[in-house]
């Protein structure tokens, strides 16, 4: 039986050990962001989950699921998340306007014209007096850079031999398969189902800006951030985004993967997840962030003349600072 004085020894050292303890093995950082339901975000998000990859670099992923673009914006504004997914034209307008919203590439993977195969179409000119769905309204950036090509290439802006329909990207879908409508501009991900389910690619986002003559890879959507909040947290970011790049290599180089994240993907079967798998792959951005930078100065632009104020505010040019790089934003 222990003494009294060996007992009150060892309550001692057992609470010294616990106030020891947490100083010595830190808490992993916590990242909250705000994920789309129908986003394809998320599978990057599990991978780097599933393999551990976040955890090795010291961060826990918080995913604060949202309903719609707008709310993940007010999210991100209001400090309820720290990190969305969006485009740098948003944060090109904020900056703008004085907020210090920056952005990371995180996908160049953008839809293009995909049409029924009975529908005899071989060029946007053959869309005269036709219905085309386009997803994600009249500001959309696709829409508006097909607006653009289509003055050079046909000699005639799009919206004046279209007609267009605006609506959601599976809405859109759900007409073309129905026959009610013979094309679509939609997302990268409802493209790819829609070739899986023999539709035909008319146009991509590659050949309208080839046709606009600027060359470069263009990642359009990237993570978003308030830049005061990457430099209070730049370990745990930085490891975020060392994270999320092992995640991408693993995806690209791994089908078994793939078929781990079938559910998440809800491919209805094999060659819609081949689809999903292939464009995914070929979205994913190089490393060259300022490439990406010079070809958006170029695109910014094209996409204000188009847009006007409604689109980018009062920026005149892509405001410094809106693509972020390791290291801090240059």
């Amino acid at each position: 039986m222990l003494r009294p004085f060996a007992r009150a020894f060892l309550v001692a050292a057992a609470l010294v050990a616990c106030l020891i303890a947490p100083a010595s093995a830190a808490d992993p950082a916590v990242i909250r962001i705000g994920v789309l339901q129908y986003g394809t975000v998320s599978w990057e998000l599990e991978v780097m989950k599933r393999m551990g990859f976040a955890e090795r670099e010291g961060v826990r992923i918080e995913v604060v699921p949202l309903a719609q673009k707008d709310a993940a914006n007010v999210a991100l504004q209001g400090g309820a998340v720290d990190l969305i997914v969006n485009d740098w034209i948003w944060v090109a307008r904020q900056r703008a306007e004085g907020r210090d919203f920056a952005f990371v590439p995180y996908s160049r993977a953008v839809g293009g014209i995909m049409v029924r195969p009975d529908a005899n179409l071989r060029s946007l000119a053959d869309l005269r007096g036709q219905r085309l769905g386009v997803a994600g309204g009249a500001l959309d950036k696709s829409w508006l850079l097909l607006r653009a090509w289509s003055r050079k290439s046909v000699g005639e802006d799009a919206a004046t031999f279209v007609k267009p329909d605006f609506g959601a990207p599976p809405l859109l879908n759900a007409l073309i398969l129905k026959g009610e409508i013979p094309a679509v501009l939609n997302f990268w991900h409802f493209s790819a189902r829609l070739r899986a389910a023999g539709m035909r690619e008319l146009l991509t986002l590659d050949d309208i800006l080839k046709g606009l003559g600027v060359e470069g890879e263009l990642p359009m959507i990237g993570w978003v951030f308030r830049e005061d909040w990457a430099a209070k947290h730049r370990a745990a970011f930085e490891g975020f985004l060392r994270a999320g790049a092992q995640a991408r290599r693993h995806m690209q180089t791994s089908d078994a993967v793939w078929e781990e994240l079938r559910p998440l993907t809800r491919a209805e079967d094999d060659a819609t997840l081949v689809a999903l798998r292939d464009g995914f792959r070929a979205g994913i951005p190089g490393e060259n962030i300022a490439q990406a930078e010079r070809t958006a100065q170029r695109i910014f632009g094209i996409l204000a003349a188009e847009g006007g104020a409604e689109l980018v505010g009062n920026a005149t040019a892509l405001p410094a600072g809106t693509f972020w790089r390791a290291g801090g934003s240059r």
